[in-house]
């Protein structure tokens, strides 16, 4: 292929410059114009940013569109046949705060003479004026806009917002799913609570249930007061994100035992939650009468009272079983001797604190259940995983279940009941009072919570 230059006119008429040959290149010069090359499509880009307010757009640019400090409106040049304009959105803010793109008089977009609004997120479009009866067409519309995202995209659970961060609640199963990952690592690591379901108490001056097992990290990019428990320091206990769907369990209380029946017989334990690789185990049931050991679990269920006769009350259930670190739960409480018949049963450990242990008085309540933790993590300072009360051998007396959801205790011939823990906080169910009339309390349904900046 050849290339013409200035001596190589073919034809000049005037002002007029005819340059020809089939399978030549040419070049113009600097300030010089044509006709007959027809435009290919494209746009010079204005690279300064046009911000709020309006402004008239000029044929054959394009403009970024910077909406980040509210709306715009683009007024279009003249309709010419072949004039062309484009726009794109500098900040991917079009979603928020639209552009308004206005034809000049009578000119018309798409055939009609009014003004349209563009508000797509990352949107690009190329408008071409055609003629009269159409007028402004749009010849290419992307929002394929690609930039880094910094922050988590993500679905699932109920959704709801605190400062500059993003919780997701799930008070059953579910699917927590990660659209977009952070392009920034330290924002892929999440924080969450994990609360396993809370375990039943028994009946007839039964033990209390344990809470659940309590699981917390607090990423440091996230602002909100942590539980004691934070486990962000041992890196197994955290969990990073990538784009994937993440299930959810979250775990059912425990049954508690039911009267008329053998006083021999426990609370059912709580179920496990889990997310990713976290799984806390569900509250252990408490012991039931005639000195029966309350049940191992997240946290330990409290021994069961002693029968007719002198003797010493069930041994506590084990709590953070199996162990994790910091301890999901504590142990129940149990094996109190007493000097007399008709001891009281112990109370189901907690997040927190030990359930307390039956008294050595036949007249006492039973052992209040152990104290759960508080965390902010969901906006609001909350108290969860509490451990259920004993119940008690006497009328008046009740033993109360652990702050955080616990249930509490049951009295002889069932003038106070049994409570079951509290539902999604993982609490365990009260034991049932004497004389063989009361239910153990149910536990608490658990929860997940996961929580992550969003902008």
């Amino acid at each position: 292929m050849s290339k013409i230059e200035v001596d190589t006119i073919d034809k000049q008429s005037g002002s007029t410059l005819t340059l020809g040959g089939s399978g030549t290149a040419v070049t113009l010069a600097c300030g010089a114009t044509q006709t007959g090359f027809g435009r290919t499509g494209t746009v010079d880009w204005n690279t300064t940013p046009k911000t709020t307010g309006t402004f008239s757009a000029v044929s054959g640019d394009g403009f970024f569109l910077n909406t980040s400090g509210g709306v715009i409106t683009a007024n279009l040049p003249a309709g010419v046949a072949g004039a062309i304009v484009s726009f794109a959105d500098y900040a991917g803010t079009w979603q928020t705060n639209n552009v308004t793109v206005t034809p000049n008089g009578t000119d018309k977009i798409g055939s009609v003479n009014a003004s349209i609004i563009l508000n797509t997120e990352g949107q690009s479009v190329t408008f071409v004026f055609v003629d009269s009866t159409q007028g402004w067409l749009n010849v290419q519309d992307s929002t394929s806009n690609e930039r880094p995202n910094p922050f988590i995209i993500a679905t699932g659970g109920t959704i709801t917002t605190s400062g500059n961060d993003k919780i997701h609640t799930f008070t059953g199963p579910g699917t927590f799913t990660v659209t977009n990952a952070s392009t920034c690592a330290a924002n892929n690591t999440v924080s969450h609570l994990v609360t396993a379901g809370g375990g039943g108490g028994s009946t007839n001056r039964g033990g209390g249930g344990g809470a659940g097992g309590y699981r917390e990290v607090k990423s440091p990019l996230n602002s909100y007061t942590a539980s004691p428990l934070d486990g962000y320091p041992s890196a197994p206990n955290r969990v990073t994100v990538s784009a994937q769907a993440y299930p959810i369990i979250v775990g059912g209380g425990g049954a508690g035992a039911t009267a008329p029946g053998p006083n021999t017989r426990t609370g059912n334990s709580g179920t496990v939650s889990t997310f990713s690789t976290i799984t806390s185990a569900g509250g252990g049931g408490g012991g039931g009468r005639d000195y029966i050991a309350g049940t191992a679990g997240g946290s330990g269920g409290g021994g069961g009272g002693t029968g007719p006769g002198p003797g010493t009350s069930g041994a506590a259930g084990a709590g953070n079983t199996p162990p994790v670190s910091p301890p999901q739960g504590q142990n129940g409480g149990g094996g109190t001797p007493g000097s007399a018949a008709l001891v009281s049963a112990s109370g189901g450990g907690g997040a927190g604190a030990a359930g307390t242990s039956s008294p050595t008085s036949p007249s006492a309540p039973g052992g209040a259940g152990g104290n759960g933790t508080t965390s902010s993590i969901n906006g609001t300072p909350t108290a969860r995983a509490g451990g259920g009360g004993g119940g008690t051998s006497e009328v008046q007396p009740i033993a109360l279940g652990g702050t955080g959801g616990g249930g509490q205790g049951g009295n002889d011939s069932g003038t106070i009941s049994t409570t079951n823990g509290t539902t999604n906080t993982g609490g365990g169910g009260g034991g049932g009072g004497g004389g063989n009339v009361d239910d153990g309390g149910t536990g608490g349904s658990g929860i997940v919570i996961i929580r992550y900046k969003f902008q």
